[in-house]
């Protein structure tokens, strides 16, 4: 059994190098998110590098109603779980609402607050109150220096173990632009700050209802992240993402995130040489 995780777990064993925060957008299935989860652990240790594993075990925010959702709450979970016990890895989940919060704190370590959702407070407080870090992804439509508020109602919870998540401001109608100025700015609360690299290549409301993405721009973007001195990354990466239920046209596909992963490594530490 794993203790509870702490925000300064993830800072203090980075050794130099980001934290990564990588799996499916959504869990499909136990083999696929095993598979994954054992491809991208065997990956991070070999290059230092922290890792949670990601995976919503719902997704609540669909443009359509015949969209997937997710295999069920409680089995999606225990796959979560199972993750975790076999692989020693702490992993993050998506909640929606606050009567969510203290079942998912059974499972994971870390509770994430969708972009959308990250000014209800009462989803804040109780996500704070299960004492799990909380990762907090800005809103689309929110400045950095709003994200303070945010950050404030977990701490004024009782809980110190927060981290705010980059992933993109609304762009028009259906596109989202990362302002790398709001990095350090983010970072002035005193807590993680991290990019989300595939979400914020997402290009939303398109006419069809399913959502857009340019993946091709996820190294650069990562790059652009690790140079300005992001804490972590969240890429959300799968097998197929053709075939993906959720999000392919913006995730990585797995058999590239180790050459990814590497160069960024080396960047990363460049970085910290000049810094």
């Amino acid at each position: 059994m794993m203790k509870d995780m702490k925000i300064q777990d993830l800072m203090s064993s980075a050794t130099g190098n980001f934290f990564l925060l990588a799996g499916p957008c959504v869990i499909e299935g136990e083999d696929m998110a095993m598979e994954i989860a054992e491809k991208v652990t065997g990956i991070t240790k070999a290059l230092n590098i922290p890792y949670v594993f990601k995976g919503s075990y719902r997704k609540a925010n669909r443009s359509r109603i015949d969209s997937f959702t997710g295999i069920g709450d409680v089995k999606a979970l225990e796959i979560l779980k199972k993750v975790r016990d076999t692989y020693g890895v702490p992993v993050v989940t998506d909640i929606h609402d606050a009567c969510e919060a203290e079942m998912a704190a059974e499972y994971v370590d870390v509770l994430q607050i969708p972009a959308f959702l990250c000014r209800q407070t009462e989803l804040l407080v109780a996500a704070a109150k299960t004492g799990k870090i909380v990762n907090i992804k800005k809103g689309q439509f929110l400045s950095p220096e709003a994200m303070s508020y945010a950050v404030q109602k977990v701490r004024d919870a009782g809980n110190e173990n927060v981290a705010i998540t980059e992933r993109g401001t609304t762009f028009g109608y259906q596109d989202l632009i990362v302002d790398y100025r709001g990095i350090p700015t983010m970072k002035e609360n005193k807590c993680p700050v991290i990019l989300d690299i595939t979400h914020s290549l997402q290009q939303p409301n398109q006419s069809k209802g399913v959502t857009g993405g340019l993946p091709h721009l996820i190294e650069p973007m990562a790059r652009a992240g690790v140079a300005v001195g992001v804490d972590g990354l969240f890429i959300e990466t799968h097998q197929n993402p053709a075939v993906a239920k959720s999000d392919g046209a913006n995730m990585l596909r797995l058999d590239l995130i180790e050459g990814l992963l590497t160069r960024l490594t080396e960047l990363r530490m460049t970085v910290n040489k000049i810094m």
